[in-house]
Formats: structure tokens, sequence, C-alpha cells
């Protein structure tokens, strides 16, 4: 599936199918007990990428590639960045911009659309969490080599890691596809990834960072330095 095809399942799914799911998700409403692991997991991996970065921003112009409801958006402004927050679904964008407290808001660029639009400039560092899980490591290798071009320090992003478990469900997938569905999820390792940006005339360091697992929520952390 080529980069263009998976980004439109993606819009699909979190714009129309999952939007009322992900808002609770990333809210403080009670959620079901599987579902409070995968938040617990996302706060963990959302913590240890930011603490790749300054603790002061100041003067910093970041990414947030992919910043669904806005929780990483919030906390890059509170450190004092200028962050260009954008997102696929315009329904998120539009709940990450309803949440940003009234203070953080001068520092905060809402835009709908593909995060890797060079129509957004250049950038300090760029946050991709949890929005390059979808696509296959050629993708992913071209998707850091064109922020790589336009950002003077790390690109920090997640990609779903290459385990026994996750390689099954994976292929389960593949057998039984079904439209209506999160877009599937393409496991991979460090150094495939490392191979593939090697293949994609990628300059720059590869770091495999912690993996985070609780319940249902497994993620890897990668750093990219162009």
């Amino acid at each position: 599936m080529t980069y263009d095809r998976t980004l439109t399942r993606v819009e699909t799914y979190f714009d129309r199918t999952a939007t009322r799911t992900w808002e609770r998700l990333t809210s403080d409403a009670p959620v079901s007990k599987i579902r409070e692991t995968v938040r617990r997991g996302r706060d963990a991996m959302r913590a240890q990428m930011l603490s790749r970065l300054p603790a002061d921003l100041r003067g910093a112009r970041v990414l947030d590639a992919g910043c669904g409801a806005g929780q990483m958006t919030a906390e890059l402004a509170a450190r004092g960045a200028q962050v260009v927050a954008i997102d696929i679904s315009p329904s998120l964008v539009g709940i990450a911009r309803q949440r940003l407290p009234l203070d953080l808001t001068a520092r905060v660029d809402f835009r709908t659309g593909d995060m890797l639009g060079t129509d957004l400039g250049r950038f300090d560092h760029v946050m991709a969490m949890d929005s390059l899980i979808y696509y296959t490591q050629t993708d992913i290798a071209t998707a850091l080599h064109n922020l790589g071009q336009r950002t003077s320090g790390s690109i920090v992003f997640t990609v779903a890691p290459r385990t026994a478990l996750l390689m099954a469900m994976w292929h389960m997938g593949q057998l039984f596809p079904r439209a209506d569905r999160s877009p599937t999820m393409v496991p991979h390792a460090p150094a495939r990834l490392t191979k593939a940006l090697t293949k994609a005339e990628a300059p720059g360091t590869l770091t495999a960072l912690d993996r985070v697992t609780s319940g249902f929520y497994i993620s890897q952390a990668m750093e990219y330095r162009p």
C-alpha cells in the first residue's frame, strides 16, 4: 500500500470512524480497563519523547506531526515552543484547538493536512507520536528524509516494534482485512529502518529508545538526527 493510500485510510478512520473514541481516550473521562492501559501507555510514551527535548523550548519551532487531540501540542507550547500542530483529521484538530489553554494559543499554529507538507517550513525539532505506525519502512524512511532536510535538531517518533505477537497479529490482519476498522500497524525493527534510510540516501543517525508496553499499547520510541 502506498503512502497516499495509507494516509487516506488514516484520515477516514480518525476523522469519521473513531473521533469520539479518541476524544474520550485522550481526556480524563472514565474508560474501560483495556482502554485505561492504552491511556497509561500513551502517557508514558509522550513523557519519554518529551524527555528527549530541552525543558526550555523558548525560541524553538517544533512540529507536532499527527497532533491528534493535542496533548503533545499543549506540553510543547507550555515549554515555550512555537508549535505547528498538524493532523490529517479536521475533527481531531478541532478538539485539540478547543482544549488548548487560552494562555498558550499564541504559540500554536493549528493545521489540517499532510504532516510532510514542505509548506510547513523548517523546524528545530519534530515529534511524531504514533503517526507513522501504519506505514512501510520505505515510507517511513522517505518521511524521515523529507523532514530531516528541514529539521536542525531531532526527530522523535514511534513505531510498532517487530515482536512475535505483533507480527502474528499483523499477518492475521492481512488474511482477514476489514474496511471499517483501524488501519493495520506495520511492525518494524530498528536495523531494518536503518537500512531503509541508507537506501533512501538519508544522512544521519537512528537510535532506538525505550519500548513502552501497557496492556494493548505496545510502542517503540526512535530518534533520528539528520
